[in-house]
Order: C-alpha cells, then sequence, then structure tokens
C-alpha cells in the first residue's frame, strides 16, 4: 500500500517543492514559566516542532516563494499588546481562542462572557491581510507565531456534525443545496428547497469531487492550505487532543496574566456528544473502502505533517 500511497501524494507534496522555508527554529522565550510542571509539555512542544521542521525540510527546496504573501497570512489573528500571531484551524478550538486573544488585548475581561456570534462576527480582532507589508514582515518576524490542529477525520467529522446536522441559515442553502442537487438521485422537493438532511456520504462524495458543485469552505480545507505550515515557520504547534494542557502553557509562554485559563465550555451544541475516534468511526462505516481511502488522501499531508497516525 505504500508505493500507492506515495505515487498519490505526489501531486500535493510537489506543491512545496520550491518555495523558500527559513533557516532555522527560534527558540521558544521561556521566561515567563514558572515551576517545574510543563516539563513534559515543553519537552512534546519540542518533538512537535522538529518534526514538522524535518518534514518540511524534506519536501523543500531553498529556492524563493512565488506565492503573495497576503494570501499566506489571510488566517492569521494578531494581538500585538502579547506580540502573538495565531493561524486559525477552524473545529480545533478557534473559537475559544479567539476569546482568549479578546483577552489578551483588552476587549474583554474574561473569556466566558463572549458570545459566539461576538467571536466570529464581531470583528473585533485584526488578521495579519489588514497590514501593510513592512507589518506583515515585521510581525512575522518578531511575534510568537501558534497553531492549533486536530486529527484531520475528527475535525472533518466535527464539522459535518456541526453545519449539517444542526440548523443553519448558511451551510444548508449555500452547501446543502447544491450537494443535495448533484448527488442524491430523486430527492424530494423539499430537501432541494431547504438543503437540509445532508448524509455524511454525500458530503464525501462533494468533498472528493474535483467538479464541485460550491467551493471549499475553512471549516474543512486541509490546514496545510489555511496556515502554510513549511512557509510561516510557527513558534508553537498545539494538538486538540491535548488543547487546554497546551493552551495553558502556551498562556504562560506569552506573559499572559496568571488568572486567564483556556476556557473548557463547548462553544456550541453542547448537549451533544465529543466528537471522538468513536464517533469517527460510526460515520466512516456509512463510507466505502475507497471513499475511506480517498478521504484519508485528501488530508494526507496534514497526516504527515502533524504526526497524525492513519485511521
Amino acid at each position: 500500500r505504500l508505493p500507492e500511497q506515495q505515487k498519490m501524494s505526489e501531486s500535493p507534496l510537489s506543491w512545496f517543492r520550491g518555495v523558500y522555508l527559513p533557516p532555522a527554529l527560534h527558540p521558544l522565550n521561556k521566561t515567563f514559566v514558572k515551576g517545574g510542571e510543563w516539563q513534559d509539555t515543553d519537552s512534546t512542544q519540542e518533538k512537535r516542532r522538529a518534526f514538522l521542521q524535518d518534514f518540511c525540510r524534506k519536501y523543500n527546496s531553498r529556492k524563493k516563494l512565488q506565492t503573495h504573501l497576503v494570501h499566506l497570512v489571510s488566517r492569521i489573528y494578531v494581538e500585538d499588546r502579547h506580540k502573538v500571531l495565531y493561524c486559525e484551524v477552524p473545529k480545533a478550538g478557534c473559537s475559544n481562542w479567539k476569546r482568549v486573544l479578546m483577552v489578551l488585548s483588552g476587549l474583554a475581561a474574561s473569556a466566558n462572557n463572549i458570545s459566539h456570534d461576538d467571536v466570529h462576527y464581531g470583528k473585533h480582532l485584526r488578521k495579519l491581510d489588514s497590514y501593510d507589508l513592512k507589518g506583515i514582515y515585521t510581525r512575522l518576524n518578531m511575534y510568537t507565531k501558534f497553531i492549533f490542529v486536530r486529527d484531520p477525520m475528527e475535525r472533518l467529522v466535527s464539522a459535518f456534525r456541526d453545519k449539517f446536522e444542526h440548523p443553519n441559515s448558511y451551510y444548508h442553502p449555500v452547501f446543502g443545496k447544491a450537494i443535495i442537487k448533484k448527488y442524491r438521485h430523486n430527492a424530494d422537493e423539499e430537501a432541494l428547497k431547504t438543503g437540509s438532511g445532508v448524509k455524511f456520504k454525500e458530503f464525501i462524495q462533494y468533498l472528493l469531487d474535483s467538479h464541485r458543485p460550491v467551493g471549499m469552505d475553512i471549516h474543512w480545507e486541509q490546514v496545510s492550505k489555511l496556515c502554510y505550515p513549511c512557509l510561516i515557520n510557527y513558534d508553537f504547534i498545539g494538538k486538540f487532543e491535548t488543547l487546554e494542557e497546551d493552551a495553558n502553557y502556551f498562556l504562560q509562554l506569552v506573559g499572559a496574566p496568571a488568572n486567564l485559563k483556556f476556557p473548557k465550555f463547548k462553544d456550541r451544541h453542547s448537549s451533544d456528544e465529543r466528537t471522538s475516534t468513536e464517533v469517527v468511526r460510526q460515520y466512516l462505516k456509512e463510507l466505502s473502502k475507497e471513499e475511506r481511502q480517498l478521504t484519508y488522501d485528501f488530508y494526507y499531508l496534514d497526516y504527515l505533517m502533524f504526526n497524525y497516525t492513519s485511521p
């Protein structure tokens, strides 16, 4: 199976060839960290950074990047007080991270009192692409850049459950209607009219279709295309699987107020069971063996970059 995977991966991996990779990792500033309880977390962090660096070095040459810088940083949020840059990966704790950034920047007193709509539609936080080129370069070079990722299949299933299994005034009419129209044979008028009730198998057919009836969305876009981890040297790589531990260590690293802890609450649909390995397994049962393989291939780079085990 390995030669097949290598063959399938030739195209996406070649996307990284011929780009400029910064030559060295910046050491994390650990002057704010107090106590020895973060030793294991720090060790894990260094291993993640080294692993990603090795991966990127393997698939990159030293030629210069020919891509718009503004596009590369379009998902990165800026917090100037503590000099941090956060690349948003939806379904990997991003809502609570935005709440934390609002507290760090002085826009809110507590992360617990900020609504979902205020987080995502309030436009309180600036993105890096809103600065001029000098402002972008200065922050990329001087600020602590961090990213939080998640097992690709868990993230995918979580996005599907959130956007298609609950009422949604955007995803049902925009994505749902197009998906049902193209992939459901003999769809009834109600489904075609509302776009509600998309099945996971239909969603995967859309995802894998090179002629999708509607474009990609950040909630299921690959992290490799959201945050460009081989082009932007992230100083800290957190994982959803160790979210609270990683996040609170990072807050210490950047000198956040001692009383600021990463929120524990689930942002929406709090009564739903969290998307776990077992929940993912149930959804994958709806797919054929070929569909499961192709879905894995779709997220192949994300699996490799962040050292996740294939399902």
